[in-house]
């Protein structure tokens, strides 16, 4: 009997009913945030750094799923190489082999990955944060990892265990034995480590939430402190890593860190397959693999899985070729900067920070009476909500996607596709001139929605 499946015909068939479909078969919340904030859109097709919907509108994405697509959507290099691979008929994932592929990303990986040696392939940026929290346990025999405050490093158990944000943790516990230090504060960090407990420091050299670097020094002393107490520095470059700040990890902005164990995932799957690594030292390895008895003491069903790794190393070839972090710092510098330029233009823009193309926009209290009283009855109902109600115009009247920087937070964060251009910073710009210039007027549009914002808030108390 001959199976017939047509993909095309079934999206055709019943692609309108998405929304409902989420509604009844998902999370249930999400649909329903969309429709309350507008952003229930209908999304038929996406290239590079641009959506489309069936009239053929375009949208200019500042989100880049996360992080995910950091080559834009469908670049058609990786989008052949993934034709390529599922054309071989390779014998993949039989377990008790040694593909090629896995191989090759590894070396391309470590190429880019000075004083690391060798790599664990899994699935996403949790697990590669979870096999990086295993392997210093064991490495160093202790139990304890620290974290920074406002950390975000995955949902799993154990990636939770260091994720600073409260909402995320509650209703979870217990976790593992872990303890919050302030980022930048070495005293913090040298009065935990003297208990003589702490496997490692897990750390983002920019944090995803809300956008904050690590003080300049900080990775560097840091890592001398754990050393002195026989500790681990995990760098968490999830979603700074591959060209993101502008150089190919975001720890390579200071000189002299050496991370023991560095996470990464998002950007490497090509916007296609999910993978995730975890790249650490020999010694390391050898003790976590350190017999044929052990062979298989961490492990991922579908890692190193051939598609995946094909999506990498085209992901790799497209950033050597299309020099891709070399464009990622002059697009990134020049958006900063035209952003930056803005703050003194508006009294509720309060600071435009990041590195590369990876920015934070933080909004603050004005100085004028009216603006003040507005922005204070916002902030009563529930923090955050200005920083929502510049993202809504920003998608529903110039079509351009962006995301507040985490909950209770007055920050937008923009990571858009590595690949956008000089026309799209200055259509962004141009949009999120006009829509403060709206904010700052006093009246419009803007103030309605917020009005609807603060009914939802107070609902939800």
């Amino acid at each position: 009997m001959t199976t017939e499946f047509d993909l095309g015909a079934l999206l055709a068939e019943r692609g309108s009913e998405r929304y409902e479909l989420h509604a009844r078969h998902l999370n249930p919340q999400l649909p329903r945030m969309l429709h309350t904030i507008g952003f229930d859109k209908v999304y038929e097709r996406a290239e590079g750094a641009h959506f489309f919907d069936a009239e053929g509108n375009d949208y200019l994405d500042m989100l880049a799923g996360f992080g995910v697509m950091g080559l834009g959507r469908h670049h058609p290099v990786v989008r052949k190489a993934l034709h390529d691979v599922l054309d071989l008929d390779l014998a993949d994932l039989t377990r008790f082999d040694c593909q090629p592929l896995p191989g090759l990303l590894a070396e391309r990986l470590l190429a880019q990955s000075p004083h690391l040696d060798r790599v664990f392939f899994g699935n996403s940026g949790t697990e590669a944060v979870e096999t990086a929290l295993k392997f210093a346990r064991y490495a160093t025999g202790k139990p304890r990892v620290l974290y920074c405050d406002h950390a975000f490093h995955g949902l799993t158990t154990g990636s939770l265990s260091v994720n600073g944000e409260r909402g995320f943790r509650d209703g979870f516990a217990p976790l593992l034995p872990d303890t919050a230090v302030p980022l930048g504060d070495l005293d913090a960090l040298d009065r935990e480590l003297r208990k003589g407990d702490v496997a490692a420091l897990i750390v983002e050299p920019i944090q995803g939430k809300g956008v904050h670097e690590a003080p300049p020094g900080y990775l560097r002393a840091a890592q001398e402190l754990l050393r002195g107490h026989r500790a681990l520095l995990i760098a968490d470059e999830v979603q700074t890593g591959l060209g993101r700040t502008g150089d190919f990890y975001a720890y390579q902005h200071e000189d002299g860190v050496e991370p023991d164990l560095v996470c990464v995932a998002k950007a490497l799957s090509g916007g296609y397959v999910p993978v995730g690594a975890t790249l650490g030292k020999e010694w390391i390895f050898k003790k976590v693999y350190s017999s044929m008895d052990r062979v298989l003491v961490h492990s991922a069903s579908f890692g190193a899985n051939a598609q995946a790794m094909a999506c990498g190393l085209a992901v790799l070839a497209v950033m050597e070729n299309e020099q891709i972090v070399a464009g990622v710092r002059r697009t990134g510098e020049l958006l900063k900067s035209r952003l930056t330029a803005l703050i003194d233009k508006y009294e509720m823009l309060a600071d435009v920070r990041g590195r590369g193309l990876m920015i934070g926009i933080e909004f603050g209290k004005p100085s004028s009476l009216k603006l003040r009283s507005r922005w204070t009855m916002l902030q009563a109902a529930r923090k955050g909500l200005f920083a929502q109600m510049v993202v809504v115009p920003l998608l529903q009247r110039h079509r351009i996607l962006t995301q507040v920087s985490g909950d209770h937070l007055e920050v937008i964060k923009l990571i858009p596709p590595l690949v956008v251009d000089e026309a799209d910073v200055n259509r962004f710009v141009d949009a999120f001139t006009a829509v403060m210039d709206d904010a700052h007027s006093g009246g419009g549009l803007m103030w309605d929605f917020g009005k609807t914002l603060i009914k939802q808030a107070v609902a939800h108390r």
